[in-house]
């Protein structure tokens, strides 16, 4: 009778420690420093700055993990077969790993992140900086990961400008039924009608030709994609306005971010910060040459002053009414607070 008790007590132990030594196993298992061939795509040329933060990146993390985590960069959504939008539902997927994209492409998929690039939100970049860098950037970090996307920083693609071929664009007026190309997001497409344009969505890589032929008037856009699509070629007259801030999102599918070691999620994170930090500082070092560059190329540059600029602030004060219940006041109120306009 002792036996089968001595036995029973010693088996019993051996399944506990069974038990536990499997445990152990798969925790680490899951959270091992691996080795990862990670895909990061970009919507843009390798002659971008948006291609100079992602090759920083990469380098970083490569350098930092001795060689285990590889990144390849795939510029121009060779992954998407060029569709923005289909980019950013492959990394939501997982389809691919890292991207960079802009919340007005995101916004398609979740409306609240267009809440940062709502009409004459931000003054000056400046005003921008604090909300990013701020409660507003914080907040949009938690809706991406309600979306299963980890922030691994903020770049920048910069404000939103307009060029045509008419007329100067100086006032609400000046832009009664001219045609305008323009993102295929409703908040555009409503705002530009409230301003009295004729909207026109239609892929970028049609507008040069629609400009050169006449189907189109004109279209809005940062500096960095005016100069390097070379529309100056076929665009007369360009205001600077800063209607639309458009930073950009450096983010990585959360699930297998979550699936890495914490060292090398923390070897991401910093790599991130620093790619970004840098993309900005290029773009915004850039911008400045090309716009030189585009004034001697024969385009003409019109800045509104202030009182100008505050009329198309009144002019498009109805999509603040319509799309704050899509926003949320809690939302929108953590990016106007960061700025003296508002």
């Amino acid at each position: 009778m002792k036996l089968k008790k001595v036995a029973l007590l010693i088996m019993s132990a051996f399944l506990l420690l069974l038990t536990a030594g499997c445990g152990t196993v798969s925790t680490g298992a899951a959270k091992e420093k691996g080795n990862y061939n990670l895909k990061l795509s970009i919507t843009t040329s390798e002659s971008s700055t948006w291609y100079m933060g992602a090759k920083l990146f990469a380098d970083e993390v490569e350098e930092k993990t001795e060689g285990r985590i590889k990144v390849k960069i795939y510029p121009n959504e060779q992954l998407s077969a060029g569709d923005p939008g289909k980019g950013v539902e492959m990394l939501m997927k997982g389809s691919t790993d890292i991207s960079f994209h802009s919340p007005i492409i995101y916004s398609v998929f979740e409306k609240r992140l267009g809440v940062v690039t709502a009409p004459f939100l931000f003054k000056k970049l400046e005003e921008a900086d604090r909300a990013m860098n701020g409660e507003g950037g914080e907040a949009l970090k938690e809706i991406l990961k309600e979306n299963e996307i980890q922030l691994l920083g903020f770049g920048e693609s910069g404000f939103r400008q307009v060029t045509n071929n008419v007329h100067p664009i100086k006032e609400p007026e000046d832009l009664q039924n001219l045609k305008i190309r323009i993102p295929g997001i409703k908040m555009y497409t409503d705002l530009w009608r409230n301003l009295g344009a004729d909207p026109t969505a239609m892929s970028f890589s049609e507008v040069f030709t629609a400009l050169q032929q006449g189907t189109i008037d004109g279209q809005e856009n940062p500096i960095d994609v005016i100069k390097s699509s070379k529309l100056e070629e076929v665009q007369k007259y360009l205001s600077m306005w800063n209607y639309s801030y458009d930073p950009l999102i450096f983010g990585m599918n959360k699930e297998k971010f979550d699936s890495m070691h914490p060292e090398d999620q923390k070897i991401l994170l910093d790599a991130g910060k620093k790619a970004t930090k840098f993309q900005i500082e290029k773009a915004r070092e850039t911008e400045q040459k090309q716009i030189e560059e585009l004034k001697a190329a024969g385009m003409e540059l019109y800045y509104p002053n202030d009182e100008e600029i505050e009329a198309f602030r009144n002019a498009s004060e109805s999509i603040y009414q319509k799309y704050e219940p899509v926003w949320g006041s809690e939302l929108l109120d953590k990016f106007q607070q960061s700025s003296e306009g508002r």
